[in-house]
């Protein structure tokens, strides 16, 4: 079978080292790809985001199955144009429809799909310039923090957390101005969960589904869960207050309704899901759905999967998930993730980075390239370094006594990753 992933981040080189690995692939291509993926397969360069050069990758490298690994392209509908194309008609594709992609795509669109299946999530008010004045009523009647979500896309920087009312009022109305573009056209006010966030995935195909590896990712730059959000500093898993009792919750409560909203909706969902939840004393509620496997959490994920990952992706393509179930390693899994200095403020690219021959775990690259015999940083999250061990504290010495192996200028990283699960 003739592969071609979408993407070229860490989570793309994670799925890719995994499904080099099957039986059943023939040939592996990624567009764009970077330095570390053209280790298990071939990067094909300058496609970018633009669905007929897409397609014409497609066709000329008789590719079989297309993974979408980032959510723009599902949310601008590239399944819908590979469904809608007589010439691609014998080409699986991966990944939900157009419609089933606002889950992610739009937060009011995501909360009011919530509410009408009644899976648990926080209170909420969607606004927009004609009811601005009702917008600030709810925030005065709500207690701080105070949480404002852009409705659309943002690239993880839609989401304001604060504590003071007048803050909060001028920056809803600042959102709604365009503080983030287009995305920002609508606001959604949250109601503050104070809890623990974790993530759980599921593949579906349609109407079947199976659960993969739930993991806990770091969001903010600093040590102690410091400073500004980023799109991911690192990764454990599995999750250890994530027990039998809080994952039958999780399964009943709003993976089941979830799937069922889907079919009932009509949606074309056959990829993944990512449940983006919070334990709040023992009982789990949704803050969002994203539409495709998360980053960093994927490279902890995918390696204590020991399903064959073309094998469950082609049958979910297909919507021949029926009777399959997932299996993964009991051991922990440890992801550190290296990013530029400056970041995620401004960072500079083009950095040297070393060390990289003499790592002994694996390393997953996400913002790199190759120039020359040199591979350089190309973004502000450059790579992970993955480890797995009997225990936490295990896997992560593992991982931080590599990462600190890999030397570019400006590098950093947090020492702290799974630390408070200890």
């Amino acid at each position: 079978m003739n592969v071609l992933i979408l993407g070229g981040g860490g989570r793309e080189h994670a799925m890719a080292w995994k499904i080099s690995q099957s039986s059943n692939c023939d040939q592996l291509y990624l567009a764009p790809g970077n330095a570390g993926t053209e280790t298990v397969g071939r990067n094909l360069d300058g496609i970018g985001s633009d669905f007929e050069m897409i397609k014409k990758a497609v066709l000329d490298n008789n590719i079989d199955l297309v993974i979408v690994g980032p959510e723009a392209p599902l949310v601008d509908g590239i399944v819908d144009f590979f469904l809608g194309d007589k010439d691609l008609q014998d080409v699986n594709i991966l990944g939900p429809d157009k419609k089933a992609a606002q889950l992610e795509g739009s937060k009011s669109f995501a909360k009011s799909f919530m509410e009408k299946y009644e899976i648990p999530t926080a209170q909420y008010l969607e606004v927009g310039p004609s009811n601005l004045e009702e917008g600030y009523a709810f925030l005065d009647k709500m207690k701080p923090p105070y949480v404002l979500k852009a409705d659309g896309l943002a690239a993880g920087k839609g989401v304001l957390i604060l504590d003071d009312i007048a803050e909060a009022r001028k920056e809803l109305g600042l959102m709604l101005k365009g503080k983030f573009g287009d995305a920002s056209e609508k606001v959604v006010i949250e109601e503050f969960l104070d809890g623990i966030e974790f993530s759980v995935f599921a593949l579906v195909d349609g109407k079947d589904f199976i659960i993969l590896p739930e993991a806990k990712d770091y969001k903010r730059i600093g040590e102690g869960d410091t400073g500004l959000n980023t799109g991911g500093m690192g990764s454990v898993s599995p999750v250890p207050f994530y027990d039998s009792v809080l994952k039958e919750k999780v399964q009943s409560q709003i993976i089941e309704p979830t799937v069922k909203g889907i079919i009932e909706e009509k949606m074309l969902y056959r990829g993944f899901i990512f449940f983006g939840l919070i334990n709040v004393d023992g009982e789990p509620k949704v803050i969002e759905y994203n539409c495709r496997m998360g980053d960093p959490e994927t490279q902890s994920v995918f390696v204590r999967l020991e399903n064959d990952l073309l094998e469950v992706c082609d049958k979910a393509s297909r919507g021949e998930l029926e009777g399959m179930e997932s299996r993964f390693s009991p051991d922990t899994v440890c992801t550190i993730v290296a990013v530029s200095g400056g970041y995620p403020g401004g960072y500079e690219k083009g950095k040297k980075i070393d060390g990289l021959d003499n790592i002994e775990e694996l390393v997953f690259h996400a913002g790199t390239k190759r120039s020359g015999e040199e591979i350089q940083t190309n973004g502000g999250r450059v790579l992970a370094v993955t480890a797995k061990g009997k225990t936490i504290d295990e896997a992560r010495n593992s991982a931080l006594r590599e990462i600190e192996k890999i030397k570019f200028e400006g590098i950093n990283y947090r020492r702290d990753i799974g630390v408070d699960l200890l």
